[in-house]
């Protein structure tokens, strides 16, 4: 049958790949984001004065619970000249480094090595490198900064870019071909879902400094159809019992995998984030296990895999309708299997991915651990990237101990949530049994039910409605831990307050706290580390202005190196990008910041449509690796269909755009940053 675009079969929110707003609760909110975009300079001028005399008189807590930690923390060099802004189609760095584009989408890793093309099969994607590249970790072999596994997620796809059959239609980033009838080729379902997930693959640098894939026992794909487990107190619930795995404790593959983490037992952890667009649901009443997480009744789903010719069972799983007589004879409990962060032994090629649902359940953008102290339990953070939603803390129950350290550390602890107070102070609030209201009495019924609807959890709790958490890091010399808050546009301006400074602010900000009686307490000072804007709408830390060289919007990636430097990506959406009121920033790009200062300076600048994303070293420092995802994702629906594709990169000339890792070294051979 002819392949066809069918616009408006998917809701755009969906396509997007956002979820629908659905926190509903009257919870405290704390970032500040803005209806109004073309107007509100005007406003911000008055209203940024007001908020920097008043963070000050909010800063002594803050400020008096850092000074205890990081008196003698040494501040990071910043020893690179800035670089201007860019809209060029090319990736663009300090003079002084160079770059390389590595492992673009398609690139082969393993099985007979199947070469990169629009016409490879979905089998052949199994093999080769995923696509839209985003979080991502360098394991060193032997302790080796030239050779080690590098491993890195898949966020979702852009079909336009993945298929031959979609030549000439027109078709926007979000589009996909379909048949007449509404129906997916089965070959293109199974591509899609190969390209989701997780890469793994040895790479190591050659003699003259140019890094290859080493064809290796370690390389693999895991995917959006890989085999995994669950554990810890979910397992085996009624709320994971489906056709595929009646006794609840399996389930098959990972999706819309963001940023990462990694263990103190050296294992990575992939986060499972905007997961519920995937499914439909056309049953008229939807319970708060799929409707606090955007699902809602519909009979499609991002890609419309349910749809697949075939009728397959891997396929019609994401169709979460309820069809036979118990959950066990269909997939209405598919989505609850989903919204986890999956722990991945890149060591050994033959362990099988587990999904840690003590971590909690929601649209995870990664997981940042606290450092590791032999005989203290385990700490780490994560983020609901959604509008409106909640930043969590997990405690272990048991202490860490190198020796026996593994992942079931993450199966039995406590999940907290976080409340942000005007006067700078913080309080995690525990989501467990009987405490903060989490009783039967009010709905939870018990550990699994709380963990299975941890947003409702955390709107009984009370917890701060904060503006899109995304990603987080850790200084690892003071403890500090940043958060980037990317943007809402759904704040209003009657909704400000000592923390929402905002009303009108669609550039995001970083907030960053201390913890008071150590990683495990109960208690922290926050404030803001930035906020986010042009030369008009920003401030540092010192309550100036950014200038050129810093200016940014819509943070993202966020990492602290060893050397404590604040390295922070942004992600300004497609759809605004170098238009209006975003103009000004440019291509998305990566800075880098002295924590001690609030200094910020421009690094690098990327290609044409894209998001910079994901960025780690190795052991020495002396080469970075960072993610380039989506490059030419701005090509209009009509460009496409006439073959005018706004972005080329990384292989330039009428090529396709390819998601791509690049790898950055200085010519001197020193330090990256210093």
């Amino acid at each position: 049958m002819k392949q066809q675009q069918r616009p408006g079969e998917v809701d755009p929110i969906l396509a997007d790949g956002d979820e629908p707003l659905s926190n509903m609760s009257s919870n405290h909110y704390f970032g500040d984001i803005l209806q109004t975009r073309l107007s509100r300079r005007s406003v911000l001028r008055g209203s940024l004065a007001t908020f920097v005399a008043g963070a000050m008189a909010t800063r002594l807590p803050f400020s008096s619970a850092f000074a205890a930690e990081g008196s003698a923390a040494a501040a990071p060099s910043l020893g690179f000249s800035a670089i201007p802004t860019s809209a060029a189609d090319t990736v663009v760095v300090p003079e002084g480094y160079r770059v390389q584009p590595f492992i673009p989408l398609g690139t082969p890793i393993s099985g007979n090595m199947p070469a990169y093309s629009l016409a490879s099969s979905g089998d052949d994607q199994a093999h080769q490198v995923g696509s839209h590249h985003d979080g991502m970790h360098f394991f060193p072999l032997d302790g080796s900064s030239s050779d080690g596994l590098l491993v890195l997620n898949h966020e979702y796809v852009e079909p336009r870019f993945l298929h031959a059959a979609a030549a000439g239609l027109a078709m926007d980033r979000s589009g996909f071909p379909q048949n007449e009838d509404g129906s997916r080729d089965d070959d293109q379902v199974l591509k899609e879902l190969n390209a989701h997930g997780v890469t793994v693959v040895r790479v190591r640098a050659d003699d003259q400094g140019q890094w290859q894939v080493v064809e290796d026992a370690h390389n693999r794909r895991i995917t959006g159809l890989t085999p995994m487990r669950l554990a810890g107190p979910v397992t085996g619930t009624e709320h994971v019992m489906t056709q595929y795995s009646p006794d609840g404790s399996m389930t098959r593959g990972t999706l819309n995998n963001c940023a990462h983490g990694v263990t103190p037992w050296d294992t990575y952890l992939a986060a499972e984030e905007n997961w519920a667009g995937y499914f439909a649901n056309s049953d008229t009443e939807i319970d708060r296990r799929q409707a606090r997480y955007g699902i809602e009744t519909r009979d499609t789903g991002r890609y419309q895999w349910h749809r697949a010719t075939s009728g397959a069972d891997e396929y019609v799983r994401f169709d979460a309708s309820t069809r036979g007589a118990s959950a066990s004879d269909d997939y209405r409990n598919e989505p609850h299997t989903f919204g986890f962060m999956v722990e991945i032994d890149p060591r050994d090629p033959q362990s099988t991915p587990v999904k840690r649902t003590h971590l909690g359940r929601f649209a995870h953008e990664g997981v940042i651990f606290a450092p590791a102290e032999e005989g203290r339990p385990v700490v780490c953070y994560s983020g609901d990237d959604a509008r409106f939603e909640y930043i969590y803390k997990y405690v272990s129950a048991r202490p860490f101990e190198v020796a026996t350290a593994d992942g079931s550390l993450l199966d039995e602890g406590t999940l907290y949530v976080a409340r942000f107070s005007d006067d700078g102070s913080g309080e995690w609030l525990a989501l467990a049994p009987g405490e903060n209201g989490l009783t039967p009495e009010n709905g939870f019924a018990d550990l699994a039910d709380i963990l299975v609807n941890t947003r409702s959890a955390a709107d009984h709790a009370g917890a701060t409605k904060m503006d899109r958490p995304e990603w987080g890091a850790v200084d690892p010399v003071t403890g500090q831990v940043y958060f980037t808050l990317t943007n809402n546009t759904e704040r209003g301006e009657n909704q400000t307050d000592a923390v929402n400074p905002r009303a009108d602010n669609v550039f995001g900000q970083i907030v960053r706290w201390q913890e008071l009686d150590g990683h495990s307490g109960t208690r922290f000072a926050w404030d803001l580390f930035v906020l986010a804007g042009d030369q008009d709408d920003s401030r540092d830390l010192t309550g100036q202005p950014l200038d050129d060289a810093a200016i940014f919007a819509s943070p993202d990636g966020l990492w602290v190196d060893p050397d404590r430097r604040v390295w922070i990506q942004t992600d300004i959406s497609e759809s605004g990008m170098n238009q209006g009121v975003y103009e000004v920033f440019g291509n998305n790009q990566m800075l880098a910041a002295d924590p001690e200062s609030g200094t910020i300076k421009r690094f690098l600048t990327g290609p044409i449509g894209q998001e910079i994303t994901g960025v780690i070293t190795t052991p020495d420092q002396r080469t970075m690796f960072v993610n380039v995802q989506h490059p030419g994702a701005t090509t209009s629906a009509e460009a496409f269909a006439s073959d005018d594709l706004n972005g080329h990169w990384p292989d330039g000339g009428n090529a396709i755009p390819r998601s791509a890792t690049l790898v950055i070294t200085r010519e001197d051979g020193g330090i990256i940053g210093a």
